[in-house]
């Protein structure tokens, strides 16, 4: 992981390889990671969670989401979801609506991440 700037707002980013983002205490760590390094939004790429996030009658996903934005953090997820949003109208319907907010973003790289942050 390391942390970025960018636009004056701190991200704490995850590197695509490492165990995978699949559960609450996952999340809790990404909460004590941000706290640690001062961020208020955290980047996942998209490799990095599990692929239960994108079934959201899992529940995954939005365990994962109540929990950072529980903790007044924003959560990116980068990457291609293109495959993931193709295979599920609710997914799509909840990258569309994510994106309209202020605390959950899909975006397809960290430039885009930095212009919505701008």
């Amino acid at each position: 992981m390391r942390i970025d700037e960018k636009h004056g707002v701190r991200v704490l980013i995850l590197a695509a390889e490492g165990p995978p983002v699949s559960t609450a205490d996952d999340a809790a760590d990404l909460v004590g990671g941000a706290w640690a390094h001062a961020a208020s939004v955290v980047a996942v790429p998209v490799e990095r969670l599990d692929p239960a996030f994108f079934d959201l009658s899992s529940g995954v996903a939005g365990e994962i989401a109540q929990t950072l934005v529980a903790y007044r953090l924003r959560l990116a997820i980068v990457g291609d979801l293109a495959e993931q949003v193709e295979a599920s109208t609710a997914l799509r319907d909840y990258v569309w609506e994510s994106n309209r907010g202020a605390h959950i973003w899909f975006v397809p790289d960290e430039a885009s991440l930095a212009a919505k942050l701008g």
